[in-house]
């Protein structure tokens, strides 16, 4: 088959020849985008498209989680992508209340990114991220996403207006037919992975014949969270006001308005929160706004005018222009499995949880980075398709883990709704004593969904097959709330500030595997099997008492991901052995 010359960046080929590559990522948005980075920054060839012609114009996600953002700064590009957050200088806050013209319940107010970054600093105890969490939309997110990933690549085009039509997979590699947005071209390209980041209708996935495992919110309440009574209490709340919890349906009105004051009755909020159900979510600081509301059963969605909608909620009418309205369906699902033979999944088309927590968007980027340097890996020969079984291991528990914390927060949500009354409304006493309950009742429920870094930090892969494991103890228990330091085999190991200012994540190895070296321990036949195995790996010494007591061992070997592969306090004993773990030969 013949090979077609490279087109210009952002065309496409006009004749209908099989152009070839090394990754076909089907699928730019945050999760393929990111993805098509991470292979960039190995150095592998990958082809990314994009069905629509542009990016998206929904704003769903608005928060980058730290976790997400030291991800970010390890591909060098998380300062370009705060240029176009909400300043750094902002400090944020969520706000429950009767509506936006009425009475504030409850708030929960958070420092701004040069306050966090400032607590980091002196506090330096492992506990909190390198990186702080950044506001931003992903209708802004994705532009920049794509800007700098085209400024920057050598290895990697990126084509709108191309979707996959179909695939067909053998020992070799895989062959994708695309075709054009408007269905009048099609094309052929030979890739020797397929990496579907193509969302929750995920053609990719259909064709691999994976399903989903779907729960509802009850039923997690009740067998994973342990909460009957939640669940019973929700059960009767949707009941009385006719909607359900999780299948039910959620209109979106994303729009801009000339008179921003409105929704800022109680100062510069990003969240403005009703108990009867509904979300404002400030953008931008600025002028635009995206509101979130449940529907009642049996509402016709597009017989909605998306102004009374939201005056009806907000209180009053105001000047806006709608950009986008239309109704969704939360979904608690992940896949079956994450692919098989030449062709792998990420992002939404493997998991969708409801926004509540933002772990749609941020275990797709966690999704991206573990699917890349595996891929990289496998392609430039010392890593074996053993990773890439690994990544399906290790990311799907990942997602599940995920999945019941979003439950968590949305049932928390659900308790608040369960607890309004109407009387909050009324301007009488009673009102007064409705509110000061109400309001209670928020404060003490709390706002977990923004401040879990249990769950955006103390993720592990406790039984990943490409991890060595340890026996002599017990890991260090994770909860969603506190993220405990540790660099248990699997774990993301602690952030720290060296003596010298030097962030130690900054030290990492990006594209292989880093060995810190914290005493003076010979690592010789260690990088010696490394070198025999063609395992990329730097040794880095660190002489730093604060970081070794945090690091538990005077040996720590890091993955490119972050995740610590092993440790020790002397080299191990069969090191080829262990170069033959962490790269997925022995799985």
């Amino acid at each position: 088959m013949s090979k077609q010359a490279p087109p210009k960046r952002g065309q496409a080929p006009e004749a209908e020849t099989v152009e070839r590559t090394s990754v076909l990522v089907v699928g730019a948005g945050p999760v393929g985008l990111t993805l098509a980075m991470e292979l960039e920054h190995h150095g592998v060839e990958a082809l990314l498209v994009e069905r629509n012609l542009s990016t998206t114009r929904h704003p769903k996600m608005d928060v980058t989680n730290g976790r997400s953002m030291e991800l970010y700064r390890r591909l060098g590009v998380a300062d370009e992508l705060r240029k176009i957050a909400i300043p750094a200088d902002q400090p944020t806050s969520v706000t429950w209340a009767t509506s936006a013209v009425g009475w504030k319940l409850a708030s929960f107010d958070y420092p701004s990114v040069d306050e966090l970054r400032e607590t980091i600093r002196e506090r330096n105890d492992g506990t909190l991220p390198l990186e702080p969490w950044m506001r931003v939309s992903q209708v802004i997110l994705e532009p920049a996403l794509r800007d700098v990933l085209e400024a920057r690549s050598k290895h990697v085009r990126v084509q709108y207006g191309w979707g996959l039509e179909s695939f067909e997979q053998d020992a070799e590699g895989v062959t994708a037919h695309l075709v054009s947005a408007d269905g009048s071209r099609r094309r052929t390209v030979r890739a020797q992975y397929l990496a579907g980041c193509d969302g929750a209708g995920s053609r990719t996935r259909r064709q691999l014949g994976i399903g989903l495992d779907e729960t509802d919110l009850r039923r997690m309440l009740i067998k994973e969270l342990g909460l009957p009574r939640t669940a019973a209490m929700l059960a009767r709340s949707f009941r009385a006001t006719g909607e359900r919890p999780m299948d039910g349906r959620i209109y979106l009105v994303h729009f801009t308005t000339p008179e921003p004051e409105i929704f800022r009755r109680f100062g510069n909020v990003w969240h403005l929160q009703s108990p009867e159900g509904w979300t404002v979510i400030s953008q931008n600081d600025g002028d635009t706004f995206t509101l979130h509301a449940p529907l009642g059963v049996g509402i016709d969605a597009d017989r909605i005018d998306p102004r009374e909608f939201v005056y009806e909620r907000i209180g009053r009418r105001f000047e806006m222009n709608v950009l986008v309205a239309n109704a969704w369906t939360p979904r608690l699902t992940v896949a079956d499995a994450y692919g098989s033979g030449r062709v792998w999944l990420a992002g939404d088309a493997v998991h969708q949880v409801p926004p509540t927590g933002g772990y749609g968007m941020n275990t797709g980027v966690g999704d991206a980075i573990g699917l890349g340097w595996a891929l990289a890996a496998v392609l430039q020969g010392w890593g074996t398709p053993g990773l890439l079984r690994a990544y399906e291991h290790e990311r799907r528990g990942v997602a599940l883990r995920n999945r019941t914390a979003a439950a968590r927060h949305s049932a928390i949500r659900g308790a608040v709704k369960a607890a309004y009354r109407t009387d909050v409304h009324s301007e009488r006493w009673v009102g007064a004593r409705a509110r000061m309950r109400l309001g209670r009742e928020i404060s003490d429920l709390g706002n977990l969904e923004n401040e879990a870094l249990g769950i955006e930090l103390g993720y592990r892969y406790d039984t990943s097959p490409v991890m060595c494991h340890e026996t002599a103890s017990r890991p260090p228990r994770q909860t969603m709330d506190e993220y405990t330091p540790s660099t248990w085999p699997g774990a993301r190991p602690p952030s720290v500030l060296l003596q010298d200012g030097r962030a130690l994540f900054d030290l990492f190895h990006h594209r292989g595997f880093t060995l810190l070296r914290f005493a003076d321990q010979d690592v010789t036949a260690l990088t010696g099997a490394a070198a025999e195995r063609g395992v990329p790996l730097e040794v880095v010494d660190v002489r730093d008492a604060h970081a070794r007591a945090l690091y538990e061992r005077d040996l720590v070997l890091i993955r490119p991901d972050q995740h610590v592969a092993w440790r020790g306090d002397t080299a191990p004993l069969e090191p080829v052995r262990v170069m033959d773990r962490i790269r997925g030969a022995h799985n």
